[in-house]
């Protein structure tokens, strides 16, 4: 830990006022158990970031995912002119009256024709795996195909629930009967996942011919080990499907078949069937529910185009996705240990937002294959490694607080230290002017007592002293700045002014007298009584914030303001008063129990201050004769002092009334005396 971060964890207000100091007292006050089980909930945070794809239930999140991602990003275009799709549907089955196997003399038939129009290539996506009538008329359309023709293939080892032995036997002999013509075999194999779904790219198994849309196109190599993500496209216009479609009845005749030469003459030709219930493969728009489930056939088009495009995704190294799992889930971890500024902490949540449900959606955008990407288990190990952290930190936040709170409680009344540990700015933490009440108080001969003490009586005694006269100054509301021996100094006005302020710092100083007199009078068992507390109350401008340099840094207040306060607290004993007030002080207060004491001159200022005391046990109605007289006196009639010195015989046990009197004697109407 450094020398400054040491210096701000002594200030309770750096503990919220800065992030750093922060996540230092976080990381050391956690303490040994909780950090353990916290970050064991951030080490599961990051498996799961790393694994998700591998988990059953998040493993479905992951896929329902790459699959929004897919469709949100997939580019709309308008129906491919390169492949067309010649099907058998629902009604060329009721035509036919044959549905499994399908007619092959039709079939053989529509090929024999569509051969005529001149296609590219022409692909078989119907497995010829037991004998029917048909077959040699079936062989022989095949034998004679001008157009390269590829002939489905499945084997039982690939595809075990659909074709049994037996069936690869006879697909593998029938299309041995085909050696030496433009009909070869192709695979038809497909991944399904969950539901059906085809999201990547078939793995091409040994022994198997290559696959139906490698085998239609240009020789492509790059191809020929590509596993990435089936690229999926959308239609542009809801009556243009993405491929030409026909039923393959309309080919079964050389008339007919001709009135579709520009539909087929030069394109991929692909021959399926299109039946309701019969080899429909899904895709993630159809997973969604945002469409309905199309025919294999049309997965094998979206192979083709995809390889006639050279569209592979890019894939994503698997050292990203680790550092994108470490990202999330550390970045989760330290959004929850560490609260900044609304406006940084705003900004580093969106970046987090923005990486975790975003990124993916931007990489699959751009071409980057994000089957693998775990979205998903990103926002879980943000989302687990910040629980266990902002837990975590909100045990030590309420520690803090607890410590912060009784820390500046001790200074500071409860409900303005609350407001600064919510909002530590409004403890300003550079100076600012501010009009303050200032107040000093003073124990009359204490240092004298603490000779004839021993020094834990002395200690305890003063203890005692201070924390009373503590407790009056905080609960009207004042900040108490420090204490200097057996004085207490304090402000009102600062941090946080209120609208009452001037009336709660009079009826505080007061209330200091008070206890002062309580103290006094009521010694403690086994201490000596107390002198009398004398307190000065001013009300000026003063430079109010955190001093102290490199060393010790403390809120306090400097200026006129507060050195008027002390030099009136000061002035009580010359003027033989306990109480002075200035009479800024006591133009905000409501209470009327204050009495003239002239005009006095303070050491150091140079402009004249009029002050008050509050003897509690004076009349009220000596009080009002007492300054209407002086204020006749003041303005130049002299006969008003008689009356003065009247009320001072009256009250012979009065100091600072006798005091008043020869002051103003010696000072004369208007005069000012000065205190050297």
């Amino acid at each position: 830990m450094t020398q400054a971060t040491a210096r701000k964890i002594a200030d309770p207000i750096a503990i919220f006022a800065d992030p750093a100091v922060r996540l230092w007292l976080a990381l050391r006050q956690v303490g040994p158990t909780r950090s353990v089980t916290t970050l064991l909930f951030v080490i599961v945070g990051l498996m799961v970031a790393l694994l998700s794809w591998r988990l059953p239930l998040f493993g479905a999140a992951e896929r329902a995912l790459y699959d929004l991602r897919v469709v949100a990003t997939a580019p709309q275009v308008d129906q491919d002119p390169r492949v067309v799709m010649v099907v058998f549907n629902d009604d060329t089955l009721k035509s036919t009256q044959r549905r499994s196997p399908l007619d092959r003399a039709l079939l053989a038939k529509a090929l024999t024709q569509i051969d005529a129009l001149g296609p590219k290539a022409i692909g078989i996506d119907i497995l010829i795996d037991e004998p029917q009538a048909e077959d040699d008329q079936l062989v022989a359309a095949l034998r004679g195909m001008k157009t390269p023709t590829h002939l489905a293939f499945a084997s039982n080892a690939t595809n075990a629930d659909d074709e049994q032995p037996w069936q690869e036997t006879y697909e593998r002999a029938f299309q041995a009967r085909l050696a030496g013509s433009n009909s070869s075999a192709a695979s038809i194999r497909v991944v399904k996942e969950d539901n059906g779904i085809v999201r990547r790219w078939p793995t091409h198994a040994d022994g198997e011919p290559p696959l139906l849309a490698l085998s239609m196109a240009p020789p492509t190599p790059a191809f020929a080990h590509y596993r990435g993500g089936l690229r999926f496209r959308m239609a542009k216009y809801m009556d243009r499907p993405l491929y030409a479609e026909f039923p393959i009845d309309l080919f079964s005749q050389p008339f007919t078949a001709s009135l579709f030469k520009r539909f087929i003459a030069g394109r991929y030709v692909l021959v399926g069937a299109d039946i309701s219930d019969i080899d429909r493969v899904g895709n993630p728009a159809s997973a969604l529910n945002l469409a309905r489930v199309p025919p294999g056939l049309k997965t094998h088009a979206d192979l083709l185009t995809q390889v006639l495009d050279d569209a592979r995704q890019k894939p994503i190294p698997t050292w990203a996705l680790m550092l994108g799992a470490l990202t999330a889930t550390l970045g989760g971890a330290v959004a929850g240990m560490v609260k900044l500024r609304p406006i940084w902490n705003q900004l580093f949540l969106f970046v987090l937002l923005a990486f975790v449900a975003v990124l993916p959606f931007v990489l699959q955008g751009v071409g980057f294959d994000t089957g693998h990407t775990p979205q998903f288990g990103w926002a879980v190990g943000w989302l687990v490694a910040y629980t266990a952290t902002s837990a975590a930190a909100r045990s030590v936040g309420s520690e803090q607080r607890n410590y912060a709170q009784s820390v500046l409680g001790k200074y500071l009344p409860r409900d303005v230290a609350a407001q600064i540990i919510r909002d530590p700015r409004k403890m300003a933490l550079r100076g600012e002017r501010r009009e303050i009440y200032a107040l000093f108080s003073d124990l009359e001969g204490f240092t004298e007592l603490t000779h004839g003490l021993e020094p834990e009586n002395a200690a305890s005694l003063l203890n005692t002293y201070l924390d009373l006269l503590s407790q009056a100054v905080l609960e009207h509301g004042g900040t108490i700045d420090k204490f200097v021996g057996d004085s207490v100094v304090a402000f009102w006005g600062a941090p946080i002014a209120r609208p009452d302020v001037g009336e709660r710092a009079a009826r505080a100083a007061m209330a200091m007298w008070r206890i002062g007199e309580a103290f006094r009078k009521t010694p403690l068992d086994g201490h000596p009584p107390l002198g009398r507390t004398r307190v000065g109350l001013h009300r000026g401008l003063a430079i109010v914030g955190n001093f102290g340099g490199e060393g010790r840094i403390s809120y306090t207040a400097i200026g006129d303001g507060m050195n008027a306060a002390a030099r009136l607290e000061g002035a009580n004993k010359p003027l033989e008063t306990q109480v002075l007030f200035s009479r800024e002080a006591l133009e905000t207060s409501t209470l009327a129990n204050f009495r003239a004491m002239g005009r006095i001159r303070l050491r150091g200022r140079a402009r004249p201050v009029e002050v008050f005391d509050a003897p509690v046990d004076f009349p009220a109605d000596a009080r009002q004769r007492l300054n209407a007289a002086y204020d006749r006196f003041d303005a130049g009639e002299p006969a008003a002092l008689e009356e003065i010195r009247e009320l001072a015989a009256a009250h012979p046990d009065d100091p600072a009334l006798r005091n008043f009197v020869k002051r103003l004697e010696n000072v004369g109407p208007g005069g000012v005396f000065s205190l050297g």
